[in-house]
């Protein structure tokens, strides 16, 4: 991506953060704010971080198994590289931490960056397919309360939304599948495509891509894969209760995962890190709609965002300085370490062939 257009990238997500963070805020009583998240019985966070923790712990087992069919990789290894990615997601603009993931990988094990990609955008579709599963599955929770007509429409997008994330999965197992003939294929198409000189190290790169998606061809590994998800979210979703008990909300579980599910997608909106803004106007949205007053409703949300904000960036950033990278790399820099990698990589697939 060129600096002007991640330049203007950023400024359209600082934009949309700006928008969310009025409608997160707006028509608050601020005494009142303060007064609930004072009677907040901030005690009750440990037994969720330590729920949220066992999630991060399969994240990493997750992890492991679609980085098998690659290169073995210890879950030490993984779980530093994870927080380092969250962190850089809820630091660095553009989702970026999921890039540093991929430098880590390819400075401590000589993974592929392209390849090493492909497991976290697997990763990210089986965890959109879940995500969208909760609502869908729990929807109900709010649709028949009272005046929460206006979200009447988000079962139907949710189930556009888990239809696009399920055919994306398909088509990725469909490759996993047929590693030959979608090589093929793929070839084809970025030769006639691509003009000469760039033709080998985009194919190259693609190939290692597919090398990525490997784990999909068990069927084994793939359930797995799928569970692990499923469990990942559930745990995620004890810190939502945990955020509950400490702020006297009392919501179901039901009503939690619904909460995640929504919050996670609205989270898709481009915005600035760490979901500024986004997460939490769909939170305060949701409570809401479950008739809980503003300032309780974003006392919650405000408590769940430093829940899930602060431990994991700090971890993240303690990994990451460990790791000697720097503070103050930039966008330009960080891409042109991948690329970098990226290019090691294609001149040993080169030499290799």
């Amino acid at each position: 991506m060129k600096k002007h257009t991640q330049r203007w990238v950023i400024w359209v997500g600082l934009a949309i953060s700006a928008i969310f963070l009025y409608l997160a805020f707006r028509q608050i009583s601020y005494a009142d704010l303060w007064a609930t998240l004072l009677q907040s019985r901030l005690w009750w966070l440990i037994p969720g971080l330590a729920i949220y923790s066992c999630s991060m712990l399969v994240r990493t087992w997750r992890w492991q198994y679609l980085l098998n069919p690659i290169q073995k990789v210890s879950a030490k290894s993984l779980w530093s590289t994870i927080f380092i990615g969250y962190m850089g997601n809820n630091v660095f603009p553009l989702r970026m931490g999921e890039v540093l993931r991929t430098i880590v990988l390819k400075r401590r094990h000589d993974i592929a960056i392209s390849a090493s990609l492909a497991t976290i955008v697997v990763e990210k579709i089986f965890d959109a397919v879940v995500i969208l599963g909760f609502v869908l599955l729990n929807l109900g929770q709010l649709t028949a309360l009272p005046g929460a007509t206006s979200f009447a429409q988000l079962g139907s997008l949710a189930t556009w939304a888990a239809i696009l994330f399920a055919a994306g999965l398909a088509v990725f197992f469909a490759i996993a599948l047929f590693p030959k003939p979608a090589a093929q294929v793929i070839h084809r198409v970025l030769k006639a495509l691509l003009p000469e000189r760039f033709r080998e190290p985009v194919v190259n790169i693609a190939d290692r891509f597919l090398d990525g998606l490997k784990s999909l061809r068990s069927p084994r590994e793939a359930i797995m894969i799928f569970l692990t998800s499923v469990l990942v979210w559930l745990l995620e979703t004890g810190l939502y209760w945990s955020v509950s008990q400490a702020s006297g909300l009392g919501l179901n579980f039901r009503q939690l995962l619904l909460l995640n599910g929504v919050v996670n997608m609205v989270l898709l909106i481009p915005a600035a890190p760490g979901g500024l803004g986004t997460f939490d106007a769909a939170g305060r949205a949701i409570l809401q709609a479950f008739g809980i007053q503003p300032e309780p409703a974003l006392g919650y949300t405000l408590i769940l965002r430093m829940a899930l904000w602060i431990p994991v960036t700090l971890l993240g950033a303690y990994y990451f300085v460990h790791e000697g990278l720097k503070w103050t790399v930039d966008l330009k820099t960080m891409q042109n370490q991948a690329e970098l990698s990226q290019n090691d990589d294609t001149k040993g697939s080169a030499h290799e062939g």
